[in-house]
Formats: structure tokens, C-alpha cells, sequence
């Protein structure tokens, strides 16, 4: 990391002290944050995709866990299975499995088959290989992630349900490194502006990653907006392509959006985190809510699983939460996922009710 780079981090870690425990990490978050501070202190932002911390907090991987940390604790199962069958296409179907790319190619032939030439365009968008990953597959040329695809499925989740080609605003909590904002903002066609916000020190890898795939012109971060009270959309969007903020300057906005997402990141949290956020989003009045979320809640935390909540939220929660909006749609199959472990990530729609 660099002196400025170090500095910026220290700045954000510094003034996130001083906020309400409601912009602070949670149970969840708490522990996670310590470790992914110290490998961002250590070790160069370039890598950051790479890093342990990284990789096991918020850049989700479709290989089998520790494959990508060390492939070779798999060779004995493949040369077991190269000893009972000897067709080499079976061999190769294992490797498929174990690297994760029967998986990946599934989602990407979801995302062919669903798309639609609508607004906000994705048919041409491919993923950068900044913060070198040690995950991306390539199918007809395009590069993918799980955090890309993930994305990828969700806008064409909603794409089949609303109209999106007046989507021009966008606005995310919790935007792991800022995956979504490279889907909207990379391609030309798409007229976008998007904003994320997130706690330290995920908001500082997002910050260095848009900086750097859209220009450090383009992108407003924390360090050039922390000492604004207001923080209006419309003027700021004349100037900048995205913001990305931390946690506590959301009461800040001023304007309207037309999209808000949460991906993953609400059901870390503690309800009346959630809850407060959700306050905040509604003064925004997006016309349309996107959440993904785990149907059955979030593991609670205990001694055998310290990343965990204290409190679990469950997709029934986000109806309270935001009275103004009616759910007109949910996925956990297609779009979303069921897990082995009869977990079942649930894509939610909500659009705003009008008197």
C-alpha cells in the first residue's frame, strides 16, 4: 500500500470512531474487519482480490473451499478417480467441479438465455483484472467472476419484471469491491451514474478499484466529500460518474434515485442496522428496491462460528422495513441460489407504492 493509499484507510478508520454504532461493523463485520485491516496495511492494494481476507469475506469464489489457496490439496481425489475410471472426460468434469467452472458456465448460460437488449446494457460488459483475482473464468471472450455474474443475474432478474431503461441512478450499500458499478458504468451505452456506500475498509478497496478502472476524475471518494453536510445527487452527478462514500455519509444525500440494491451485505448486519438504512433509502424514493438475501437468515454467531449475527434477518423483515414498497417478486432459484445446506439466497423486487 502506498503512503497516500495508508493514509486514506487511516483517515476513514479514524472518523468512523466518532459515528454512530448504527455505521460501525456489526458482529458480523467485527472481526472480519480486523483481519482484512492488517493484510491491507502489509501487503499491495494491486493484489487486494487475492488477499486471504479478501477472499473469504467479500470476493465470493465458485471453487471448492482452499482450492484456490493451494489446487494441489485435490490431487490425490483426481488421481483416485483416474484409477477407477478411465475416460478422460471424467476426469475432466472433476477438475470442472473442483475449479468451479461447471458452476460459473451454468450461471453464464442463465445470463445468456435471460438476457434482454434493454437499458441498463450488459451483453458486452467484461470484467477487469484489477486487484488481481485468482477466480475469473472466460466465456466467449468476456471475463467473469462470481461477484460479476452474481450481478449479471440480478439485473436480468429484473429486467423480466419492470421496465429498466429509465434506471439512470443507482445506489448501493454494501458493494463489496464495486462490482456494480463496473457493470453500469462499462459500458458506453448505459446512461448511469452509481453510488456506493460501505464500511472501512471495504470502502477503501471500492474506492481504489473504481478509481482505477474509470480514472481517479471520475469517481468522488470519501477524502473529497467527508466535509460536506449535504451531498446532492444531481450536482454531484453532472461532475462525477460514482461516489463512493462510507457508511455514515448516507443521511448526507439529498435528490432521488431510481434503483437502490443490496446485495448480501443487510443480512450481516444487525436488523436495526438494516432498519436505519432502509429510513434512509426511502427518503431517496427509488422507484425500485433489489435485495439478495439468504431466505432462512444468516448463521448466528457462536464459538464454533465467529462470523455470524447476532440476530438474523429473514426476507419477511424487509416487508417492515420499508412500508412504502410492495414485494412484487422473488427468485431463489434461478437468479438467486439453493445451497446444498437448504440455504436459500433469495432474490427480492420491491417497486414504491404511489397514492
Amino acid at each position: 500500500m502506498t503512503i497516500k493509499q495508508n493514509q486514506e484507510l487511516q483517515e476513514m478508520l479514524e472518523d468512523m470512531q466518532n459515528q454512530s454504532f448504527y455505521y460501525k461493523p456489526t458482529a458480523f463485520w467485527e472481526e472480519a474487519s480486523r483481519v482484512i485491516i492488517d493484510e491491507a496495511i502489509t501487503k499491495d492494494l494491486k493484489n487486494f482480490r487475492a488477499f486471504k481476507s479478501s477472499r473469504s469475506m467479500f470476493v465470493p469464489a465458485y471453487a471448492l473451499p482452499n482450492y484456490l489457496s493451494d489446487p494441489s490439496l485435490f490431487d490425490t481425489l483426481k488421481h483416485t478417480l483416474s484409477n477407477i475410471i478411465s475416460d478422460p472426460k471424467t476426469n475432466i468434469k472433476l477438475n470442472y467441479l473442483i475449479n468451479g467452472e461447471t458452476q460459473a458456465y451454468s450461471d453464464y448460460r442463465v445470463l445468456c438465455a435471460s438476457n434482454k437488449n434493454l437499458a441498463p446494457y450488459t451483453d458486452k460488459i467484461s470484467e477487469s483484472n484489477i486487484g488481481n483475482p485468482l477466480e475469473q473464468f472466460t466465456f466467449d471472450n468476456r471475463h467473469f467472476s462470481r461477484s460479476f455474474l452474481n450481478y449479471l443475474l440480478g439485473l436480468n432478474f429484473l429486467k423480466q419484471h419492470i421496465d429498466t431503461t429509465n434506471i439512470k441512478k443507482v445506489m448501493e450499500i454494501g458493494g463489496g469491491f464495486g462490482t456494480l458499478g463496473e457493470i453500469l458504468l462499462g459500458d458506453e451505452r448505459n446512461d448511469c451514474f452509481y453510488i456506493n456506500a460501505d464500511i472501512p475498509p471495504v470502502s477503501h478497496f471500492s474506492s481504489y478499484y473504481l478509481k482505477t478502472l474509470l480514472g481517479e476524475e471520475n469517481v468522488a471518494s470519501y477524502s473529497e466529500l467527508k466535509n460536506l453536510d449535504i451531498l446532492d445527487i444531481d450536482t454531484l452527478s453532472q461532475n462525477y460518474k460514482a461516489l463512493n462514500l462510507c457508511s455514515w455519509q448516507v443521511p448526507n444525500l439529498r435528490g432521488k434515485i431510481d434503483l437502490f440494491v443490496n446485495f448480501i451485505s443487510f443480512q450481516e448486519m444487525e436488523p436495526i442496522i438494516v432498519k436505519n438504512y432502509c429510513h434512509y433509502i426511502d427518503k431517496l424514493e427509488p422507484k425500485y428496491i433489489l435485495l439478495r438475501n439468504i431466505q432462512e437468515g444468516k448463521k448466528k454467531k457462536s464459538a464454533t462460528h465467529i462470523y455470524g449475527v447476532e440476530e438474523p434477518i429473514f426476507g419477511n423483515d424487509y416487508d417492515t422495513f420499508l412500508p412504502n414498497y410492495k414485494l412484487i417478486q422473488t427468485d431463489d432459484s434461478i437468479f438467486g441460489l439453493k445451497m446444498e445446506d437448504n440455504f436459500h439466497s433469495q432474490l427480492r423486487l420491491y417497486i414504491r407504492k404511489y397514492e
